[in-house]
């Protein structure tokens, strides 16, 4: 028999969108365990890597109720590997315009701060976000990341981008670094060469490539 699942709590009893929304993902780090998501499955130890400040109790509470609520699902992988891993649902993966709203708005707060630390899928989802249309329409090429224990391949093409976790063996330049040492570069105003110089970011294959890549994303004005 199928065990049941528990209802979603309503704060509110208001019918406005908005205000169910925040009934989903209202709760203290429900929003963030969706972001670690947003690129494939996880693991329990794997999210909690990406979110260095929540307890195995909230997380276990988190994925519960965003279970319950329909935004992930949890499966076990295939033998040799026997690990439980947590996804997105097809209707949570449609959060990422959400973030990228979001992350555009609060971006524009005086009191955002580039230079905290930051896991790998909230960086790459800034890219999404960050990205100039402009700097980018002439812009083509494969840029490998490796971030820590996570690889990315980031493709650029007439402008689009296309985000995806996995093998580098198809990059035409690979960047070396940690989130946060990345991201002060970026847009934390950080130069190249003193990243380079203190081994934070190193750079393969294409150079010019890669420096180019790093130019493609800016951060908005901050509001008055």
């Amino acid at each position: 028999m199928t065990k049941a699942k528990k209802p979603v709590p309503l704060w509110y009893e208001d019918a406005c969108g908005a205000a169910h929304a925040l009934e989903l993902l209202g709760e203290r780090w429900a929003l963030l365990v969706a972001r670690e998501l947003m690129f494939g499955p996880r693991r329990f130890g794997e999210l909690r890597q990406g979110l260095p400040g929540i307890s195995a109790n909230v997380l276990s509470q988190r994925l519960e109720g965003l279970e319950a609520a329909g935004v992930l699902t949890r499966r076990k992988l295939a033998s040799p590997v026997n690990a439980q891993v947590y996804e997105l649902t097809s209707w949570g993966y449609e959060l990422e315009p959400v973030f990228q709203t979001l992350g555009r708005w609060a971006a524009r707060s005086p009191a955002h701060d580039p230079t905290l630390p930051l896991s790998a899928a909230s960086l790459l989802l800034s890219f999404g976000t960050m990205l100039e249309a402009k700097r980018a329409e002439n812009f083509e090429g494969r840029v490998g990341l490796q971030l820590v224990d996570d690889a990315f391949m980031v493709s650029v093409k007439d402008g689009q981008l296309d985000i995806r976790r996995g093998a580098l063996d198809r990059a035409e330049a690979t960047l070396v670094s940690r989130p946060q040492a990345l991201a002060a570069v970026i847009y934390g105003g950080r130069s190249l060469s003193a990243a380079e110089g203190d081994g934070s970011l190193l750079i393969a294959g294409d150079r010019v490539l890669a420096k180019r890549f790093l130019t493609l994303f800016r951060l908005p004005p901050k509001a008055e």
